[in-house]
């Protein structure tokens, strides 16, 4: 669960035959980046380790049953199959790192038995929101990358995507948490505007619509796109991808302090709170400031 594992889109992504890539942007790191600089070297340059979260930990989980319900007949898509599926689910997690089961106490514990609970809260939300028996997704946890005029490589992972018979796309990404606050919404419509761009310059298609769903609160957010509003997005990604380029020129890797250093795993080494950075590494391959992508 840590950054030094290896990004999913090392094994899944194409080689750019023949041309000199400036380097590659999620929108994660590109969102990090906007929060914090100083977390975006963190993150991808140092590449220091962070612990699970139980939050972080929830979503995983959640997306993986939400992914493999999918891969059961349309009228087997009940809740109760999903309740079902969540134990397993959680117990491979734990399988391929058993480190999780420290961060919630002893294995059958009551912290486990309360986060599972939990867990089951969040996934029940999801068919008071949609019923998965009437839809058939086109593609879920999709490796998507563009390469960009400006020779910036563009990727991600898509949580689902479903295509109507006339070919409209509409792009789905699960939160485990609850809607942001109107203030954070453009925040939150930016990595799905980012997707949509992905597509749009793959597919010549650009999603009739982008759907966020949010299983804390039980609340959809809805947002249909236009050129106007992808190409604003590819000079906002272009811009922030330039930005990086000149800090990691300079080194000057500030810190913002806000209220997300409440959730920060390295606030202990942040000049913004007492604390020290790691040194720099020596050299800094601009191609390389893309780092391992993190749970969403």
């Amino acid at each position: 669960m840590g950054v030094e594992q290896e990004s999913p889109a090392t094994r899944v992504s194409t080689p750019v035959d023949g041309v000199d890539v400036l380097g590659a942007l999620s929108p994660s790191r590109a969102g990090d980046f906007m929060s914090c600089p100083l977390l975006y070297r963190f993150r991808t340059i140092d590449r220091l380790p962070e612990p699970p979260s139980p939050d972080a930990v929830r979503g995983t989980v959640i997306h993986k049953v939400l992914e493999d319900l999918f891969d059961l007949p349309a009228a087997e898509r009940t809740p109760e199959t999903a309740d079902r599926m969540l134990v397993p689910a959680w117990e491979a997690l734990v399988e391929q790192d058993p480190t999780l089961v420290e961060m919630l106490g002893a294995t059958g514990g009551p912290e486990t038995a309360a986060w599972l609970a939990h867990c089951r809260e969040v996934l029940a939300r999801y068919f008071s929101l949609e019923d998965p028996r009437r839809l058939e997704p086109a593609e879920r946890e999709l490796y998507v990358e563009a390469l960009l005029d400006s020779r910036l490589l563009l990727r991600g992972f898509v949580d689902r995507i479903d295509v109507a018979p006339d070919g409209s796309i509409r792009v789905v990404d699960y939160k485990s948490g609850n809607a942001p606050s109107e203030i954070f919404e453009a925040k939150a419509l930016f990595q799905m505007k980012f997707y949509a761009l992905v597509i749009w310059r793959t597919r010549g298609v650009v999603p009739a619509m982008l759907q966020l769903v949010y299983l804390g609160d039980a609340q959809i957010l809805r947002y249909v796109p236009d050129e106007a509003d992808l190409l604003a997005t590819q000079r906002k990604v272009e811009a922030v991808w330039e930005a990086i380029r000149l800090v990691a020129e300079s080194g000057d890797w500030r810190p913002n302090r806000s209220r997300l250093c409440d959730w920060c795993a390295h606030r202990a080494i942040c000049p913004a709170w007492g604390g020290t950075p790691p040194p720099l590494p020596e050299r800094i391959v601009p191609v390389d400031l893309e780092g391992p992508d993190l749970p969403d």
